[in-house]
């Protein structure tokens, strides 16, 4: 059977990785899965596009941003290989290119997925870039891939042994997501690699899908993105735009509405309420914020809701603000394994 960059030219993926035998594969074939993404108008999103504009312009710009999307699938090849075609991407002093831009990859050992390598991208990258990691033995692996958390992807093939075997990968253990909504910190600002935001780091704990609907600037705790939210399927659904309302007002007008909607949609379903992590020189009124946030939770308990949640940010990052911040609001490394930390007994009590 003829492959269909032999028949069509235009699917011919060039690459100077040194593998005479390497043949690569568009993710949207199967059996690769991919996780966190669709695919629309030549680019992976976060949401459908006509949503995503309807919500402001910068959720319309943002949710291209492809973090929390993932790539699965099993393979004997003795190598695993990208080429990327990336319609923009994110560039900033604060924040470390392997995460904004770049892939990393976690193998399946021992029932848990264990980091393995990043995919790193030259620094002057414009438009994508390709690499290639030998793992100089060929025997059957289950491979994770994550895409980048500040960065369009318009196409990612995936490089493999010409005969390599490939197949669907292990499903999670859940059919239904977590939805993460949120602020930059949800969307990933500043882990080093894709790997090491909060919700990944929770998605590999609990073996569980997820999507990442954090905005960078964005969330505003829209009536649209609400809405949006209550028509998904999800198993958890985990809020936090506090740090993104432009005032302790806007927060106090939209924080319980949005929680209304969606629990109208989704009656028996665990919320998780989140408050700032960040530091007061970061955020104003952050106590007035925490208890509007507080109160919204409050209204639901005495409402007789059994599916309700708080998480205090500012206490529970607190152990990790000295070393956990690049600049004393986005975490590092140190900060998202932190707040992944103090979520986890929450998690694993919710989803039993």
């Amino acid at each position: 059977m003829k492959r269909i960059d032999e028949i069509d030219k235009n699917f011919k993926v060039e690459t100077n990785l040194g593998k005479d035998d390497i043949h690569f594969h568009s993710v949207l074939d199967t059996p690769f899965r991919v996780y966190g993404l669709t695919y629309e108008n030549g680019k992976f999103r976060r949401m459908p596009e006509k949503v995503a504009t309807g919500v402001s312009e910068w959720v319309g710009y943002l949710h291209t941003n492809t973090s929390g999307g993932r790539v699965r699938f099993k393979t004997d090849s003795s190598y695993v290989a990208i080429s990327a075609k990336m319609c923009n991407i994110g560039k900033m002093d604060h924040f470390a290119i392997t995460g904004a831009g770049g892939f990393d990859m976690y193998v399946r050992r021992d029932g848990e997925d264990k980091f393995n390598s990043t995919f790193r991208p030259p620094f002057d990258f414009t438009d994508g870039y390709e690499s290639l990691f030998d793992f100089k033995a060929k025997e059957m692996r289950e491979i994770t891939i994550n895409f980048p958390l500040y960065s369009d992807v318009c196409s990612l093939y995936i490089g493999l042994e010409e005969n390599a075997i490939i197949e669907e990968p292990t499903p999670y253990r859940n059919e239904k997501p977590i939805v993460y909504y949120g602020h930059s910190i949800t969307q990933g600002g500043c882990a080093s690699r894709p790997g090491n935001s909060y919700p990944s780091i929770l998605s590999r704990k609990f073996n569980v899908d997820y999507i990442n609907l954090g905005f960078s600037g964005s969330a505003r705790g829209e009536r649209e993105m609400a809405e949006y939210i209550a028509s998904l399927d999800m198993e958890l659904f985990v809020y936090d735009y506090d740090h993104n309302a432009p005032d302790w007002e806007h927060l106090q007008r939209t924080h319980e509405p949005m929680f209304k909607i969606i629990r109208g949609a989704h009656p028996d379903l665990p919320i998780i309420m989140m408050t700032s992590t960040s530091m007061d020189r970061c955020l104003d009124n952050r106590t007035k914020r925490r208890q509007i946030i507080r109160k919204t939770y409050e209204n639901a308990i005495n409402n007789g809701d059994k599916n309700v949640y708080f998480w205090n940010g500012a206490e529970e990052f607190a152990p990790y603000e000295e070393y956990g911040t690049v600049e004393g609001c986005h975490p590092n490394d140190h900060g998202f394994v932190g707040i992944a930390t103090s979520l986890e007994p929450l998690i694993k009590k919710i989803l039993k």
